[in-house]
């Protein structure tokens, strides 16, 4: 017997003399039980007079014939146990039903009666004066910590231009750095000049020397 069974067995009866929902829904299980170990045993008895019916076909047509009337018998008690266990489990799953839905009610008056009790002695109005004192009372300690430090209070008072100032003066600072890097400067040229300007520069000045020497001549 399970446990759910030992509990619901335990149960009293009511003040009618009647038998709880526990006791009947045991009552209908044993009787389930009781009538399915009976249509095994006619479902062994069916198979043993289909066994004589086929030995006995060609051999005693008169013991085959009685062996499948008595096979029509118990087959008939089969369908009215059938019929029965139906009946029982319908019943059953009714009652465990109607005490499933008991036990929930019962719970949730007895949450009902502890949320009412948990709320006896608040009310809306007395909830709302209570957030109001303590805004009221938030309100006085930053006014006393604003008195023991000066006046100098610390919050969300700040200039947002003054901030976008000086994120101005970062990306600046953080510019320059970038430019004054040794790394990014353009490197300067090793390099040997080109030999057509040493020429132009050796052609200009011999003609400079060919000038001096014509005025001196004249």
């Amino acid at each position: 017997m399970s446990l759910f069974r030992k509990k619901l067995g335990h149960k009293k009866k009511d003040k009618h003399g009647a038998p709880t929902t526990g006791d009947a829904i045991n009552k209908l299980r044993d009787t389930e039980e009781l009538l399915i170990k009976k249509q095994e045993y006619l479902e062994s008895k069916v198979e043993k007079e289909v066994a004589t019916a086929k030995q006995n076909a060609t051999k005693n047509k008169r013991v085959a014939l009685q062996a499948l009337k008595r096979k029509k018998k118990y087959e008939q008690q089969l369908q009215q146990i059938d019929g029965t266990l139906s009946t029982l489990e319908f019943q059953r799953e009714a009652l465990e039903s109607a005490s499933t839905n008991t036990s929930v009610l019962q719970t949730m008056g007895l949450a009902a009666k502890s949320l009412k009790a948990a709320h006896q002695h608040m009310n809306v109005d007395s909830v709302h004066e209570m957030m109001d004192d303590i805004a009221e009372q938030q309100d006085l300690a930053k006014e006393i910590t604003e008195a023991i430090s000066g006046g100098l209070s610390i919050g969300d008072d700040v200039d947002e231009d003054d901030l976008l100032a000086e994120l101005e003066e970062l990306e600046q600072e953080d510019l320059d750095e970038k430019l004054l890097d040794t790394g990014s400067l353009p490197s300067v040229p090793t390099a040997a000049l080109p030999k057509a300007a040493v020429v132009k520069k050796k052609d200009v000045e011999k003609d400079n020397d060919f000038a001096e020497l014509e005025a001196w001549a004249s």
